[in-house]
C-alpha cells in the first residue's frame, strides 16, 4: 500500500516560522547585551589597557585556533583545549575579581537606569558656593565629578567619605590645615565618595609651565575618562575645568555653571 505524504497545514508552516523568526530576535537581543555589558565594563575600568589588550589577543586567538582546526582537522588539538578552556576561564576571573567586581556594582550606573533616578539639582548650587568661597580665600581645591567611566579606583586609595554633598564640607576638605586637603575629591552622583584621592599626572608637555601639580592631575584625569574636574589655583584662587582631554583655566562662575547644568541636569534628564 502506498502512503501519500499528508500535506503541511499553511496555518502551522506560518506559525512555525514566527516562532523561529522570535527565537532569533531573543538570541540576537541576548548577544548584544552581552556585548554592551563587555564594552561598559572596558569602558568603566579605569586603566584597562591590560584588560583590552587581553581581550584583543583572546579573541585573535579564539578566531585563528578555530580557522586552523577547522582546515587542517587538529582533533586531538581542538580536544586538549576544550579541556583547558574551563581553567583558563576560572583563572582570569581570579586574576581580574577586583575589575569584575568593580564593573558589576557600575553596571547600574547606566544611562538606560538613569532616566529613572534623576541627580539633585541642588547639587549645582552647592558646588558652586563652595568654588566661590574657596576661590575668594584662594585655598586650592581638586574636585572630580564621575559620570559615565567609573572612579572606583581613584575612590578605594582615598579616604573614605561616603557622604552628601554640600559647600560646607568641601570647604572644610581643602581647608589647608585639614588633614584631606591634599589630593582629590571624588563626586558621584550626589555624595561624596572619597577625598585625599591620587589622580594622574598628565604628561603632555604642552600644557602651561605656570600651572601647577593640581592643574596636570585634572588634566591627567580628564585624559584617562570622562569626568569633568574642578580646579581652584592655590595662588590665585582661579578656575579651571578639565574635561574630555582638555584644560581651560581662568573661567567665570557662570562658565562653571554653565558646566555643572549639563552634567548634573541636562544628562539626567535626557
Amino acid at each position: 500500500m502506498i502512503s501519500m505524504p499528508v500535506p503541511q497545514n499553511p496555518a502551522e508552516g506560518g506559525f512555525g516560522a514566527v516562532i523561529d523568526a522570535g527565537k532569533a530576535v531573543i538570541e540576537i537581543a541576548i548577544f548584544a547585551v552581552f556585548i554592551y555589558v563587555v564594552l561598559r565594563f572596558l569602558r568603566a575600568t579605569r586603566g584597562s589597557g591590560v584588560i583590552r589588550g587581553l581581550a584583543l589577543l583572546l579573541l585573535t586567538f579564539g578566531i585563528g585556533f578555530f580557522l586552523v582546526v577547522g582546515t587542517l582537522n587538529l582533533n586531538r588539538l581542538e580536544w586538549l583545549v576544550e579541556q583547558l578552556a574551563p581553567s583558563v576561564v576560572l583563572g582570569l576571573v581570579v586574576v581580574f575579581h577586583p575589575e569584575i567586581r568593580r564593573a558589576i556594582v557600575h553596571l547600574g550606573d547606566a544611562p538606560i537606569f538613569g532616566r529613572f533616578f534623576r541627580r539633585d539639582p541642588k547639587i549645582v548650587p552647592r558646588l558652586l558656593r563652595a568654588v566661590a568661597r574657596l576661590s575668594k580665600e584662594r585655598i586650592g581645591a581638586l574636585i572630580a565629578i564621575e559620570r559615565e567611566a567609573s572612579l572606583s579606583e581613584l575612590s578605594e586609595n582615598g579616604i573614605t567619605i561616603d557622604a552628601e554633598l554640600n559647600s560646607y564640607l568641601i570647604e572644610s576638605i581643602f581647608f589647608p590645615k585639614s588633614a584631606l586637603h591634599d589630593g582629590g575629591v571624588v563626586v558621584q552622583d550626589d555624595r561624596i565618595v572619597a577625598a585625599s584621592c591620587l589622580f594622574p599626572l598628565s604628561q603632555n608637555a604642552d600644557i602651561d609651565k605656570r600651572l601647577g601639580t593640581r592643574h596636570r592631575a585634572a588634566l591627567g584625569l580628564a585624559e584617562e575618562t570622562d569626568a569633568l574636574i574642578i580646579v581652584v589655583s592655590e595662588e590665585t584662587g582661579n578656575i579651571s575645568i578639565a574635561s574630555n582631554g582638555k584644560l581651560n583655566h581662568g573661567l567665570t562662575l557662570q562658565n562653571l555653571e554653565n558646566e555643572l547644568v549639563e552634567v548634573f541636569v541636562r544628562s539626567s534628564g535626557s
